[in-house]
């Protein structure tokens, strides 16, 4: 079994292999929090900007585990009119959900990267980078928000990844390329495949994100 040192190893090994990718004018988008260590030595290696993609699931009311659609900056919006439709959601329902869920983003939003804006997506590749996929359905909701922003093209990175969810997401059309370092099979967790999975705090998130723009 594949083990990284750390979050910021499995980046670079990360980075080494998307150096053969042909990306064009890619965006780094680490996931907060545990992506954003990963995603840093990305973007350096790239020389491309590094940023957040900040998403917040809409839950159905009473069954908040079930998503009828997710948020991202920038007014994104991405909806599943067909659970909408089934759950019998009306649209005040619906419009107090996202506010709530919206608050919550921008708050967020604000403790990441304070008051600076986020980097446009619009034409450029949405390189949407996490420390490992397990069930695939933060990547899932990443890439469309990502599309929704305007991104020409997306891709998702990351160093293991569950077999079943890696073919899922590759099914998935609002994701163009899928590169992960290792699919083990029997899969059970992200932390596993690495000897330093420390949790990632809000500060190491807003530092990493100062040192890229400053860098």
């Amino acid at each position: 079994m594949e083990h990284f040192t750390d979050r910021a190893d499995a980046g670079r090994r990360l980075a080494e292999a998307l150096g053969a990718v042909d990306l064009t004018r890619p965006v780094v988008l680490g996931l907060p929090r545990g992506g954003v260590p990963v995603a840093a030595p990305v973007a350096a290696a790239l020389g491309a900007p590094l940023d957040v993609l900040v998403v917040r699931k809409l839950g159905v009311p009473g069954q908040p585990e079930v998503a009828m659609g997710a948020i991202g900056e920038q007014g994104a919006r991405v909806l599943n009119e067909d659970i909408v439709d089934s759950a019998f959601v009306s649209p005040g329902e619906l419009r107090d959900i996202e506010r709530v869920q919206r608050a919550e983003l921008e708050a967020r939003v604000k403790r990441f990267r304070g008051g600076a804006p986020p980097v446009p997506l619009a034409g450029r590749t949405a390189l949407i980078v996490d420390d490992g996929v397990a069930t695939g359905a933060t990547a899932r909701v990443a890439a469309h928000v990502a599309k929704a922003r305007g991104a020409d093209q997306v891709v998702l990175a990351m160093p293991v990844g569950a077999p079943d969810a890696v073919g899922s997401l590759a099914a998935d059309p609002a994701i163009d390329e899928i590169i992960c370092l290792s699919m083990p099979r029997g899969f059970m967790a992200v932390g596993m495949h690495y000897l330093d999975f420390a949790q990632t705090s809000d500060e190491q998130v807003a530092s990493l994100l100062t040192a890229a723009r400053r860098g």
